[in-house]
Order: structure tokens, then C-alpha cells, then sequence
């Protein structure tokens, strides 16, 4: 049977006072929180895990979502990893069903061989499944003290300004919400004690083997012994970090303007600043690129490659799922893909989507692409080599890869590119043309094809 945490009892004569201020000023930060947050409306989706502070979380939601006018739905994401697993799932539905609230289980698969650790991979599951849903909102139940320890782990790994900013109360996007950041886990418990409530306590809350674990039951209660407001301190310290991260991101966002074009980080203004803001831009690219970002001794090897190559060097840094690599004075981001045989057909469609996750795009326009009354038999296919093309009726016929070469186009793109036939004929090179004699005339409407990369 699935544990569950159940009130404890107590004739202390000040603490149902305490309780009665701590859940009054507790439903207070919430509202407040949620007023400055959401607009009516909306759904917000409760990370339910069964704990002590969803479980209170969830009851406080429930008593606001007339009154904000927003919807309510709860998730429990089943990872499998405990043998209790299954009660603590039936436990979150039967508590949903009786607050008459939306409620969805998501099974996840772990991998314990993923080289994040199991806690890493886990919440990275975690994740995943609630921000896949369509919910306005996804709403977390960390505390204060979840803030503070998070900071004190990111400060043991050698973090920086990001890292140390631990955990945001509203997310990037704004969609992922932490109400209760500044709000001790006692002032949670004490809630849940004076509304006589029972809740879930995952046996591995108490396995000093992990990281978290040991830091919350033997290293905090001496800090707190010896500096009781150290939580507080902690958390305090993470929201300064968390202004300073943002300063980052704008200082490196008004680089960009000037040294990122069309995705492309331009070396030679990377070069052109100091060597923090440098690795601070770079950072920022690769981050605004869905990168995981490295441990910052890479980031500066990542940083000293790129400035100081040759011209002519095959530069090629592998990352997570991409290679950060150099062409012509530009920093590129390829996200590799296996080279698949491409072999379609075009029946009319504004798009197709290649083996690689590539797209062709095609748009009809007057007196501009391929001729339309030519393009009815057109078939996509892969280079074979030795290709001739004439795109300038003024210039001869020459060999794709000179065309390509000249064009400055990379050379692991051009591997890729499609080609567009008009039966045996070349008709279309994306980037570079379209064959001469195929060309729509000024009064002829025309079909613009172009290459977008996945």
C-alpha cells in the first residue's frame, strides 16, 4: 500500500494560533500571486505528486478557482520507480475525484543510463509530459526551502549567475508557475495539520544517497542550527542571482542584434568583445537554440576554437544533439540527421516535408520561380554529383558544385540539399536558381520553392 503522511496530533496551546496565521497569510500570497499571473479563464494544470505541498496546493487552488474564474485540471506523472507507484496514483485520483477537479496520469519510462543521474532524468520526464499539454498554465508546488536547497546544490556543481538563480517563480514563457517560492515548507505543513489532511511521503524522500536528500536532513538542520534563517537567506540570495541572470540576457540579446543574422553568429564581432561577454553571447545562441548547455570550461574550449581555427579548418564541436561548427566567418548550429534517399512526388502542395525533417516550401508568384505550366510533373531528389546547371542566361552552364561553392553555401548543407526535377530536366536548386529556359516570364505566374532546414 502506497504510504501516506497522516496529521499529527498535539495539545500545544499556541499552535492552533500559528496555524490560523499561517494558512491565512499562506492563501494570501497565493491569491495575490495568481490575481498578478493568469487571467480568468484560463486552465492551470497542477503537478499533483501526492506530497505534502501539492497535495496543499491543490486544496488551496480548489478554494480560489470560483472566485478567479479560472479552470482546474491536476496531472500525476507515474514514473515507475518506486513499488508504491500505483497507490500513490490511486491516492492523487480518488483526492481529484473528490474535488471534483480534472485529473490525467502520464506513465513515463526512465532511463537510468541517460548520464543526468535518475533525478535528472526523471524530472526531465517530468517535464516533458506537463508542458506537452495544452493547459494556459502548469502550476508547481515548490517552496522556500526547495529554493534554497536547489541554490546550495547548483553553488556545489560550480553553477553560474543561471544556475545560481535556482528556480524561477514564473518561466521564460510565463506558462510554468511557482506560487509558492517565498513560502517556508512549514507554513505548508501547518496548513495541512489544521485542515486535518493526509498526504502521500515517497519513501525515497529519506535515501541520503541522493544528492537533495542529504543536504535536507543532514547539512540544513545544522545551518539552521547555527544560522536560522538560512532558508530564507538562500532563497533570497537566488531571486538576487535570478535579476542578474536577466541583465545577462539582455546585455547578450543586444549583442545578438548586432552579431547573430539569420540564426548565424559572426566571429569576428564574437572576437570583438570582452572574453565574458563573448562566452556570455555564445551562451545565449546556443541556448536560444534548444542546446543543453556545456560546463563552462567547454564553453570557453567551444569559445577559443571558434576564434582561433584557420579559415580553411573543418571545425566541427559536437554538442548534445547538434555540431557547433564554422564556415566563412559564421558560427552555425547543425542538428545532424541521418541522410536518408529522397524520392517524392509534387501533387500541388504548399509544403513537403523530407526524410530529414526538412521542408520544401512552395509559393505561387507572379513572374517569379519556375514557370507553373511547366512545373506539372516536378519529383524531389537527392544529389548524385557531377549535376550542370545554367540558372543565368547570360552565363554558361556550369557544374553544381562550383555553383554551390560560389553561392558560399556550407558544405555539410550542400550534401543535403534537394533538387528539383522537372521530369530528366534540373529545374530547381534552392538557394541558387532556377534553370534559364524554365523560368516564369514577367506576365507567367510562377512557383518560388524554397529549402527550409528542420
Amino acid at each position: 500500500m502506497a504510504s501516506t503522511k497522516k496529521p499529527r496530533s498535539t495539545e500545544a496551546k499556541g499552535l492552533a494560533q500559528y496555524q490560523a496565521e499561517a494558512c491565512a497569510d499562506l492563501a494570501v500570497r497565493l491569491e495575490t500571486f495568481l490575481v498578478q499571473t493568469i487571467q480568468p479563464g484560463q486552465t492551470l494544470l497542477l503537478a499533483l505528486s501526492g506530497g505534502l505541498d501539492s497535495r496543499v496546493l491543490l486544496d488551496l487552488l480548489v478554494r480560489m478557482r470560483t472566485a478567479l474564474g479560472f479552470k482546474l485540471q491536476a496531472m500525476h506523472v507515474h514514473h515507475g520507480l518506486s513499488p508504491n507507484a500505483d497507490d500513490w496514483t490511486e491516492f492523487c485520483r480518488q483526492l481529484c475525484r473528490s474535488y471534483q477537479v480534472s485529473f490525467e496520469v502520464v506513465r513515463v519510462k526512465v532511463r537510468r543510463d541517460s548520464g543526468q543521474g535518475l533525478e535528472a532524468a526523471a524530472r526531465k520526464e517530468r517535464y516533458q509530459a506537463l508542458l506537452s499539454t495544452a493547459a494556459d498554465h502548469v502550476v508547481l508546488a515548490h517552496h522556500r526551502d526547495d529554493q534554497a536547497e536547489t541554490l546550495l546544490l547548483q553553488l556545489l556543481r560550480g553553477a553560474g549567475v543561471k544556475g545560481l538563480s535556482a528556480m524561477a517563480a514564473r518561466g521564460a514563457d510565463r506558462r510554468l508557475l511557482r506560487p509558492l517560492l517565498d513560502v517556508p515548507r512549514a507554513a505548508l505543513e501547518a496548513y495541512a495539520l489544521s485542515h486535518q489532511m493526509q498526504w502521500i511521503e515517497d519513501e525515497s524522500n529519506f535515501d541520503h544517497g541522493y544528492d537533495r536528500n542529504f543536504l535536507r536532513h543532514q547539512i540544513f538542520p545544522e545551518l539552521v542550527r547555527r544560522f536560522p534563517a538560512a532558508q530564507e537567506t538562500l532563497a533570497r540570495s537566488a531571486a538576487h542571482m535570478a535579476e542578474a541572470a536577466l541583465l545577462l540576457e539582455e546585455l547578450a540579446s543586444d549583442d545578438a542584434q548586432c552579431h547573430v543574422r539569420d540564426n548565424l553568429l559572426d566571429t569576428a564581432g564574437l572576437a570583438g568583445l570582452s572574453e565574458p561577454r563573448a562566452r556570455n553571447l555564445l551562451r545565449w545562441w546556443l541556448s536560444a537554440n534548444k542546446v543543453t548547455l556545456p560546463s563552462a570550461i567547454r564553453l570557453q574550449e567551444m569559445l577559443r576554437q571558434l576564434l582561433s581555427a584557420k579559415p580553411d579548418a573543418g571545425l566541427k564541436i559536437k554538442l548534445d544533439h547538434a555540431c557547433l561548427r564554422r564556415y566563412q566567418g559564421m558560427a552555425y548550429l547543425d542538428f545532424e540527421v541521418v541522410c536518408q534517399p529522397v524520392a517524392l512526388i509534387w501533387q500541388g502542395e504548399t509544403s513537403l516535408t523530407l526524410p530529414d525533417n526538412s521542408q520544401l516550401l512552395f509559393q505561387r508568384e507572379m513572374g517569379l520561380g519556375l514557370a507553373l505550366n511547366k512545373a506539372a510533373k516536378l519529383r524531389i531528389s537527392a544529389r548524385q554529383g557531377g549535376e550542370r546547371f545554367k540558372p543565368d542566361r547570360e552565363r554558361p552552364t556550369r557544374t553544381l558544385k562550383h555553383l554551390l561553392q560560389e553561392a558560399q553555401m556550407p558544405p555539410w548543407l550542400r550534401e543535403r540539399l534537394p533538387l528539383i526535377y522537372c521530369e530528366d530536366t534540373l529545374a530547381v536548386v534552392p538557394g541558387i536558381g532556377v534553370a534559364c529556359e524554365l523560368q516564369a516570364k514577367h506576365e507567367e505566374m510562377g512557383l518560388v520553392i524554397a529549402w527550409q532546414q528542420g
